[in-house]
């Protein structure tokens, strides 16, 4: 019987709680990081299209801002929960702390399945949110973005309905926003762009030719699709490639390009012309140089830990190797690119969006692209020499940078 915990917050503060041991800080820097310092739940009334009102739960959660005000997605999910929010808002700390932006960490959810909602309840719903967390955001304070089930139109939404409460134009209280509202050049691809670049960085530094390494792509959607694009472009080769509904693979390789066309036309990866079908269990399995995870949370856990063949992991998604699955991996000696870092294109565009909102001057698509590179690769140098120097894995490293940011902005300002 497996005693993993699968629950978000009990997996972030397990992970906060190694790096503080190593780093050896006093036991007061744990007890301020191991829960947010600010939590609001709101209850939201919207009028629904037959006239009727429903209530839905929602929250903010505000982990720490002692580098800066806090940044972080807003979910609109079924199974969004407390627990949930507090560990994503958490992970954007030390997300944020890891790359060297000036931001601390929050997540909002709320507790619906969007599509079950027409367009103008969906939008009631979203201008009832900004309401009732109004109080706690804005450009200085705390700058929301999208998340699952939220996307660019239900960030417009949400900032025209700030613009009426304050009573003006405010468009740095949220990213992610459209491009005519906004929003940033090269936002869209950033994530994967982001997974594809610490991909080249991790095959650097295991003296290993990128133009002879084959991929493997666990979820083809945004993050999947830019990274396999990118990944193609920077010249390995992707051999297999699966989604929710199964998997392709083709030992020649896969282009990245018609298969995008491929999945826009079909809604799926699967029955892709010159492919063999197969499941995702083996994609995760296979003998590969890059896999690339870029679907859900805990994925590679204890029970198939042992069977990973990559050589290099790269998380596209948010928390899909477990604490004990990272244990394995690290005897194994695969290297992980750990989620806090390879996924951390998005935030980091998303700070270039505020940035420029802030100043009223856009950025061109190439500018935002060489700002990204420079700011990860960086980070990715850091992390490994920081991981060299205590013979650690890029995890608890990473989480190492991030906590000793965070610590000395809070000692400097006499929270300790």
């Amino acid at each position: 019987m497996s005693t993993e915990s699968l629950n978000p917050l009990v997996i972030a503060q397990k992970q906060i709680k190694k790096a503080c041991d190593i780093l050896g800080v006093e036991e007061s820097v744990y007890e301020l990081l191991k829960e947010p310092m600010r939590v609001l739940e709101v209850s939201i009334p919207v009028q629904m299209d037959d006239g009727s009102i429903k209530v839905f739960k929602g929250y903010r959660s505000q982990h720490n801002d002692a580098l800066g005000p806090t940044k972080g997605g807003i979910r609109f999910h079924p199974d969004v929960t407390l627990d949930e929010v507090k560990a994503l808002s958490m992970w954007m700390t030390f997300k944020c702390g890891v790359v060297g932006l000036p931001y601390g960490g929050a997540k909002g959810g709320v507790v619906v399945n969007p599509k079950e909602l027409s367009n103008d309840e969906l939008q009631r719903l979203s201008r009832g949110y900004i309401r009732a967390i109004a109080s706690i955001i804005g450009p200085e304070k705390d700058i929301p973005a999208p998340d699952v089930g939220t996307n660019a139109q239900i960030m417009a939404w949400m900032v025209d309905e700030y613009n009426k409460i304050v009573g003006y134009n405010s468009p740095a209280v949220i990213t992610g926003k459209p491009l005519i509202y906004g929003g940033s050049k090269g936002r869209v691809a950033a994530t994967g762009y982001g997974v594809a670049l610490m991909a080249r960085e991790a095959v650097k530094r295991l003296n290993m030719d990128f133009k002879d390494c084959t991929v493997a792509i666990q979820g083809f959607g945004n993050v999947g699709s830019h990274a396999g694009l990118s990944l193609q472009r920077l010249g390995a080769k992707i051999i297999a490639v699966s989604d929710v509904y199964g998997g392709i693979y083709n030992e020649k390789g896969i282009d990245a390009e018609k298969l995008v066309e491929h999945v826009n036309k079909t809604g799926t990866v699967c029955n892709f012309e010159g492919t063999t079908p197969i499941t995702n269990e083996e994609l995760l399995t296979m003998k590969v140089d890059i896999l690339v995870l870029a679907a859900l949370e805990n994925q590679i856990t204890s029970a198939n830990a042992n069977e990973v063949k990559a050589k290099i992991i790269c998380e596209g998604a948010n928390g899909p190797t477990t604490p004990e699955a990272d244990k394995i991996l690290s005897e194994k000696g695969v290297f992980v690119v750990p989620d806090i870092l390879a996924n951390s294109g998005g935030v980091i565009v998303s700070y270039f969006e505020w940035v420029q909102n802030l100043m009223n001057y856009y950025w061109t698509e190439k500018e935002v692209e060489e700002r990204q590179e420079i700011m990860m690769v960086n980070a990715f140098n850091s992390i490994y020499d920081l991981a060299q120097q205590y013979k650690v894995d890029m995890r608890t490293a990473a989480y190492m940078i991030s906590i000793k940011r965070v610590y000395e902005a809070m000692k400097v300002r006499g929270w300790l």
